[in-house]
């Protein structure tokens, strides 16, 4: 059994790429903010609620490819991705995740290698039927 802080490190590895590969076509993915197209290891998986709170961290709801410039360098563009969330999956769909972020969740190490391995598991499967 891993760390948990290696545990966390693995599971953000596989759903970042996770979330990229489920949403490219042909190797690229569109940035949800700013709508540039980049390739798939050239974009981040962007969270709409910050990474800090584990209710939404690994949402998939939450997630989607950004590039560099609006994840990082503008802060997630939050009011962009915040538009993003609520035409992908219906109107206040945004507010849904405000509330779920300010919940406490907690996950045991099992929790985690048992995400990490369901994760593995998607991504194979994607790449694969790709």
């Amino acid at each position: 059994m891993k760390k948990r802080k290696n545990l966390i490190t693995a599971l953000d590895a596989v759903f970042s790429k996770y979330i990229r590969t489920k949403h490219s076509v042909n190797g690229f993915v569109e940035c949800c903010t700013c709508k540039r197209s980049y390739e798939i290891k050239k974009i981040q998986n962007g969270h709409f609620m910050s990474r800090k709170s584990y209710s939404t961290r690994w949402d998939e709801e939450n997630c989607a490819p950004q590039c560099y410039g609006c994840n990082v360098m503008q802060q997630g563009q939050q009011f962009l991705f915040s538009k993003y969330i609520d035409e992908k999956y219906g109107e206040g769909y945004s507010q849904v995740l405000l509330i779920k972020s300010k919940q406490t969740a907690k996950f045991a190490d099992f929790e985690l290698q048992e995400m990490i391995d369901n994760y593995t598991k998607a991504l194979k499967d994607l790449e694969n039927s790709m």
